[in-house]
């Protein structure tokens, strides 16, 4: 791996014009794609396997004029205080709004509420429930602006008018957050390298990265039905990696020069071994973002492989545009100071004084047979390492703590009960609970299959009387039938609010007469609408979860073990994501359910939390914690490799790679915390969880329950079985075999010095000649 990476990052460097021309010739493609192509054909919602999406796809089969689909808004009309809606001129100020909305674009239908009986028993509200015949992702900016035009006719008129529904739900806007964790980005990544060049280019390529990935996205939206918040999460994502990956190589690079590497030989090396940490990283990040299909819920899929599609590429560019770049960069991305240093070396050297190459990257590195230089990662490792066990309880107790909230955890699907009260959507929310009922806002449907009974109608009435003498309801409509007389459907008011536990079990009494029923009538009883899909959603989710944290972490256990040759340190880095995650679930239930901060955070309205959170949290949590994990740790087992003792391979897997570590992590938490301003409850919930989540991760349990637990366990972290050892692929993650065969070809150069031959081609020729000697060196036997 790390031999064939080192001539990918040599040949990348030195054909930097032709790497960089099909990077931007890509970039340019995708764009003009994404511009030209239609927008998604809707962002469809389904839960396939689930009761309410089979009554779901009655309705669209059995009431094609229906638009069981369409976009719904509710309009909600209030009289003057003192007044009813039923006075005169109240009543004809509410025709004409219904009236202007029933003319509207795309409008379905807008029924006049004094005719089909919305109006409140105190007689001071009613509702015109308006229906479109698109889906809200569908509908036209002027369709909306006619519904609003039309509420605000009728506050002219003297009416309180507010409008909820999603006809009103637009596609979701992150506001200048993002912009703000970039420009954090940059000031994070000067401050680290000391220079601009270097500072800026891992933001460049992570752009153009996220670019050809979300610009990918864009272009096939229309075709996979890809949702409009994909691409946020795949911008979210693609931009953190993407700028993380930049990191390790470019630091990796500068650390080789100051060791007095020639340019492109800098570069291979930097591709060789950091890169093959990149590459097992991303494999777990992808593993982890693929693994959502087995949730086996459209949207989540789409939005899983969609954002594992952007981190391969982000892989792709930091293998192969960052050594380019590099090449253009040559060594402006040391500081000025490691800069003179360098020259001043290659002078001394040039003069015979047979000086290698000095400098500091900052990274502890003072150059070749220099002292290693003590920086704060160092003195932190010592730290710890003198005292593993006080370190470790506290960590683990301190998470537990921040754990003790997710207890308390309630799922959902938000509506418009969550939204902020200065909205209108929730004003007319509270105006129909106050009005009819805190359940009029998560009607039940009941769909009535009578095509297998011999008597529909009876069938229907059976069931309607059925339903009728359960407890928890506060109203039952009358059945409607479709044209064929087949089908019947109608409407179940709870007493309860929507999220409410009551409304739960009215939704499982319903369906537990559904067998009994069938047997009486031979017509099949369905429960859905937007509660009963929510139900679904969340037992759907809560089932799926412990399968997929078995696939997600068995395969990542797999590959870690293959990567570190251990046993242990995969446990270890299981069990520290798993510590993370619950304490990241934690704090949001804390903001977003409890209103703990919730100002501080603009959660302007508490509720459940989203039923995705936890297990796409899980799931894109556990791949970019295993970043942390494999470059902090991949340098310590190269350090042990090559003849360190456990303790000591700590200290300098620290000593070079805690301050990368913490520039990446500060960076990934900015660029995730920029998308709190989204106006976009759901985005702005993902956004806070992974900041979270990330920084316990990489503060506390890579930066100090990992050298705690590594500190206590000593030689034993690296025990393999021979018998697995054997068995398991040598990868070469940590350069040991390039190294070796580098140093076989560097002692082959200096004995024909003189002879005349290129030294590029010839270290490229070199490096691929020993590619399958140095594999079979290269194994774990070495780690002892």
């Amino acid at each position: 791996m790390a031999t064939f990476l080192y001539r990918i990052g040599r040949l990348a460097f030195r054909r930097r014009w032709f790497a960089t021309l099909i990077w931007t010739a890509l970039l340019a493609g995708v764009g003009i794609a994404a511009a030209t192509a239609p927008g998604p054909a809707g962002n469809s919602f389904s839960i396939p396997g689930t009761e309410a999406q089979r009554a779901f796809d009655v309705l669209e089969e059995r009431f094609p004029n229906a638009a069981a689909d369409g976009a719904t808004a509710r309009v909600v009309f209030r009289a003057p205080d003192g007044e009813k809606i039923t006075d005169p001129e109240n009543k004809a100020a509410v025709r004409d709004v219904v009236g202007e909305l029933a003319g509207g674009g795309q409008v379905a239908a807008a029924p006049d509420p004094f005719r089909t009986k919305a109006v409140s028993k105190d007689g001071t509200t009613a509702y015109s429930q308006v229906s479109y015949e698109a889906n809200s992702f569908e509908l036209t900016e002027k369709s909306r602006e006619e519904l609003q035009a039309a509420a605000e006719n009728g506050r002219e008129l003297g009416l309180t008018v507010e409008t909820g529904g999603d006809a009103l739900q637009a596609i979701p806007e992150t506001g200048s957050g993002e912009i703000i964790g970039v420009v954090v980005s940059a000031i994070v990544l000067a401050i680290t390298f000391g220079s601009l060049i270097a500072a800026g280019m891992p933001l460049i390529t992570a752009l153009i990265g996220v670019g050809v990935g979300v610009g990918s996205i864009t272009a096939l939206g229309s075709v996979l039905d890809l949702s409009s918040t994909t691409s946020i999460l795949a911008t979210m994502i693609g931009l953190a990696v993407g700028i993380d990956y930049a990191l390790f190589i470019v630091s990796r690079y500068r650390a080789e020069l100051a060791d007095g590497r020639e340019s492109a030989d800098a570069a291979g090396r930097a591709v060789g071994t950091a890169g093959s940490a990149v590459v097992f990283a991303g494999l777990t990040v992808v593993i982890a973002l693929a693994g959502l299909s087995v949730v086996n819920i459209p949207m989540l899929t789409k939005m899983g492989l969609a954002a594992a599609g952007t981190v391969v590429i982000a892989v792709l560019v930091a293998l192969t545009l960052i050594p380019a770049v590099l090449g253009f960069a040559g060594d402006r991305v040391l500081g000025r100071g490691a800069r003179k240093s360098r020259r001043a070396a290659a002078a001394a050297e040039s003069a015979g004084s047979g000086t290698d190459g000095a400098g500091d990257d900052g990274s502890g590195t003072s150059g070749a047979g220099a002292p290693a230089k003590e920086n704060m990662g160092t003195r932190w490792a010592r730290f710890v390492l003198r005292r593993p066990a006080a370190v470790l309880i506290v960590g683990v107790v301190g998470l537990g703590a921040l754990a003790v909230p997710a207890t308390d955890l309630s799922l959902g699907l938000p509506d418009d009960g969550s939204q902020p009260t200065s909205t209108t959507q929730r004003k007319a929310y509270d105006m129909l609970s106050e009005g009819f009922g805190p359940g009029f806002n998560g009607p039940l449907v009941v769909v009535v299959d009578a095509d297998g009974s011999d008597d529909p109608k009876a069938a229907a009435e059976r069931v309607t009387d059925r339903v009728s003498d359960l407890d928890g309801i506060a109203t039952v409509t009358p059945a409607q039938f479709n044209k064929a007389g087949d089908t019947a459907m109608f409407s179940v008011i709870p007493a309860s609010e929507p999220t409410g536990a009551e409304t739960e079990e009215l939704v499982a009494d319903i369906r537990a007469e559904s067998d009994d029923l069938e047997a009486d009538t031979g017509a099949r009883t369905l429960v859905t609408g937007t509660t009963a899909m929510n139900i679904d959603v969340s037992q759907k989710l809560n089932d799926a979860l412990l399968p997929y944290l078995a696939l997600v972490v068995g395969l990542a256990f797999l590959l870690l073990t293959v990567v570190f040759r251990s046993l242990l340190v995969p446990l270890k880095a299981a069990l520290g994501f798993l510590l993370s995650v619950v304490a990241a679930l934690g704090a949001v239930v804390a903001v977003f359910q409890w209103g703990w901060l919730g100002g501080l955070f603009g959660v302007e309205e508490t509720g459940p939390i989203m039923s995705m959170m936890p297990i796409f949290m899980v799931g894109v949590v556990f791949g970019l914690a295993m970043d942390y994990e494999v470059f902090l740790v991949t340098r310590m087992r190269e350090a042990h490799v090559h003849g360190e003792t456990p303790h000591q391979a700590v200290v300098t897997g620290f000593r070079h790679g805690a301050r990368v570590v913490t520039a990446a992590a500060v960076i990934m938490i900015s660029v995730f915390a920029g998308f709190i301003g989204s106006s976009d409850s759901m985005i702005k919930m993902i956004g806070f969880g992974l900041a979270v989540a990330v920084l316990f991760d990489a503060f506390i349990v890579r930066m100090a329950i990992v050298p705690a637990v590594l500190g206590l366990l000593g030689k034993a972290a690296w025990w393999l079985p021979r018998s697995l050892d054997r068995v398991l692929p040598n990868v070469d993650v940590d350069g040991d075999g390039l190294q070796r065969e580098l140093d076989l070809h560097e002692e082959a150069a200096a004995a024909g010095a003189g002879t005349g031959t290129d030294a590029d081609a010839d270290a490229d020729a070199g490096a691929g000649a020993g590619a399958g000697r140095a594999e079979q060196t290269s194994g774990a036997g070495r780690a002892r």
